[in-house]
């Protein structure tokens, strides 16, 4: 069964749940999100995570506008180091469809998610993505 959490003008956030598949939190980013608004996101995503259980997540970054380095570095350890310590274990991402973001965001996963206890993998389509992350 798939639900709808939230919904902003640039991003939509999902849950997928299902007998005998995990609880999978997916963020379709829609665009572009100021610094402030980026963060509030965020916060609640691990807020929703932590609420629903969430062992799956998908990141469809495909059409995420840009991104601070500053807010990436927040990211790091505002999301990404306390989803390992809910349990998650499988983060799938979609990459951004723009070339510096895709760049920039990739690095972020490269520099950061070694050593996490969770497996990443990218993936070009979402229906993929959405079946490993429940697997």
């Amino acid at each position: 069964m798939t639900s709808a959490l939230a919904s902003y003008p640039f991003l939509t956030i999902w849950l997928h749940t299902g007998p005998g598949q995990r609880n999978v939190l997916e963020t379709e980013w829609l665009g572009f999100a100021g610094s402030a608004d980026f963060r509030a996101a965020i916060t609640e995503l691990l807020q929703l995570a932590q609420q629903h259980h969430v062992t799956g997540w998908v990141a469809d970054d495909r059409r995420l506008g840009a991104v601070r380095p500053k807010d990436l570095e927040w990211c790091h350890s505002a999301l990404l180091v306390p989803l390992a310590k809910l349990g998650l274990a499988r983060f799938a991402h979609l990459e951004a469809n723009d070339t510096l973001n895709r760049i920039t965001i990739n690095g972020m996963y490269q520099k950061n998610l070694p050593g996490q206890a969770y497996e990443l993998r990218h993936f070009t389509l979402l229906p993929e993505a959405r079946a490993w992350a429940a697997s």
